[in-house]
């Protein structure tokens, strides 16, 4: 296994288990904020592109690139559902059949790549996804009345995000500098038509910070470590590390706000970092004997 691409990815999913917190200090609605955050980080990757003279050595493969595009597309796709998703229903849910995404990656990549799925990694996965739920809190799944529009905007985004993933381990050929930069300005090209531009006439000088910030470093320096490590990690240790995500985030409120976890809350954390270690332990090398 890639240790460089594990820390790469492992920085990556702990970093964007902060979007929330920071997110919500921009006071702007989601799908102007994932247009301020798409700009931002347009023009940081270029910025990377230009100045690491990447374009130098860029390898412009057709087929690729039109490949990164539409990973681009279903990325934004990935974004929009999640967001709404947040809009209308609690973002425990939301959040919650979100992670069902990792497991819809880790099936279909096995598929792909005929990469068997022990009994080991199966149960690894399921403790993850029991320990997220567990974090988010059981007691938001007892409405009496279900919001299906909700629920349904939660799981398209999971779809969207194993898609998103999976697309992302195939693209070798072109920098990794260019594959974000593209997704991104793609985004932009996308959402230009449909954004509300006076939702920015009051943003506060602290709101625009926090704005830059979560387009710099929670989407572009994330988005190049995420394609970065990719590359070189297989789909089930791609779909383990997302879960890195829901733990962050509440060791942030931990640490930041003082909550207090609940006990059910703890055994989640453990959970998700028992399955964890499982998927990314070193594989003990079966020694076969020489035929006589």
């Amino acid at each position: 296994m890639n240790k460089i691409a594990l820390i790469q990815l492992s920085i990556a999913m702990a970093i964007f288990g902060s979007i929330g917190l920071f997110s919500r200090l921009t006071g702007l609605p989601a799908i102007e904020l994932i247009f301020v955050r798409s700009i931002c980080a347009t023009l940081f990757l270029l910025a990377v592109w230009l100045l690491t003279r990447t374009y130098k050595k860029e390898t412009w493969d057709k087929r690729e690139l039109l490949m990164i595009t539409l990973c681009g597309v279903s990325n934004l796709f990935n974004w929009i559902f999640l967001f709404k998703a947040f809009e209308v229903i609690s973002i425990t849910v939301a959040i919650s059949l979100y992670h069902i995404g990792p497991i819809l990656m880790l099936v279909v990549g096995a598929m792909i790549y005929r990469e068997k799925l022990s009994r080991g990694i199966m149960i690894a996965m399921f403790a993850c996804f029991v320990g997220t739920i567990f974090i988010m809190g059981t007691d938001v799944f007892t409405a009496e009345t279900p919001n299906w529009q909700g629920i349904s905007y939660g799981l398209l985004a999971a779809v969207f995000y194993a898609s998103t993933m999976l697309l992302g381990t195939t693209f070798h050929k072109t920098s990794v500098y260019m594959t974000t930069l593209i997704q991104m300005f793609t985004a932009v090209v996308l959402l230009a038509p449909f954004i509300k531009y006076d939702s920015y006439q009051h943003v506060t000088n602290t709101q625009w910070f926090y704005a830059l910030l979560t387009g710099v470093v929670h989407t572009g320096i994330v988005y190049l470590l995420l394609y970065s490590s990719i590359r070189n990690l297989t789909p089930t240790v791609v779909s383990f590390m997302v879960f890195i995500d829901p733990a962050v985030a509440i060791l942030l409120d931990i640490i930041i706000i003082g909550f207090l976890p609940s006990s059910l809350q703890i055994i989640g954390i453990l959970a998700i970092f028992f399955g964890l270690f499982y998927a990314i332990r070193p594989q003990k090398k079966v020694l076969i004997p020489p035929a006589k």
